[in-house]
């Protein structure tokens, strides 16, 4: 495939709307149009962006957080379902290849799951996150390889990781042995302050 020389590429820095599923679908929309419209032929969005990343899991005890963590899983994206959909045509529509972190609800348990549409709105990958991180662990299963793919797309070969699979080095290496040209790195917003800034940027040049 011809790619060209440029793309012109959009990391998206803006906050969900919390405890929404549908109102943080609708930010996202509106993320995709206003890039379209700036020329932008790649679009990525933050880790677990729909409904929210879930902080709660990294403030409160397991004992404490259950009733948000049924209020993430009733907020949860369904995979297909209509929050896919909406994405798909927003898209096609905009001819924008979208990389897209969810919670995505299955069969009683929740991942953290990356979603990539080609600019003709097809979903391509859906992966999970492999081994969640530290207290991610009170609310995510597991992934596996499977996901590992590099993706033909409009703008290039593409992949992603979230967050600190990027310490993985394997995980690095599956993606570079295929040739991966665009790498989409996938982060929540920080709790921390600056210092999340430094360690997201170290994880992906190391």
């Amino acid at each position: 495939m011809d790619y060209a020389k440029t793309v012109r590429a959009a990391a998206v820095q803006i906050s969900p709307v919390l405890h929404s599923r549908e109102d943080t679908t609708e930010k996202v929309l509106e993320a995709i149009a206003s890039a379209a419209k700036e020329g932008v032929q790649l679009i990525v969005f933050p880790e677990t962006f729909i409904p929210y990343y879930p902080y709660f899991s990294f403030v409160q005890p397991p004992v404490l957080m259950g009733k948000a963590h049924m209020q993430l899983y009733a907020e949860a994206v369904t995979v297909p379902g209509p929050v896919i959909d909406a994405i798909a045509r927003a898209a096609r529509s905009y001819a924008v290849v979208v990389v897209l972190g969810v919670n995505e609800r299955d069969a009683g348990s929740l991942y953290n799951t990356q979603l990539i549409f080609d600019a003709d709105g097809s979903l391509l990958l859906k992966r999970r996150k492999i081994t969640p991180t530290y207290h991610e662990r009170m609310v995510w299963g597991q992934g596996d390889g499977a996901g590992l793919q590099v993706l033909e797309t409009q703008v290039g070969r593409v992949g992603a990781l979230a967050c600190w699979e990027h310490y993985n080095p394997l995980a690095r290496f599956a993606l570079m042995a295929q040739h991966e040209q665009i790498h989409c790195g996938q982060f929540p917003g920080s709790m921390v302050g600056q210092i999340f800034g430094d360690q997201m940027e170290v994880t992906m040049r190391h």
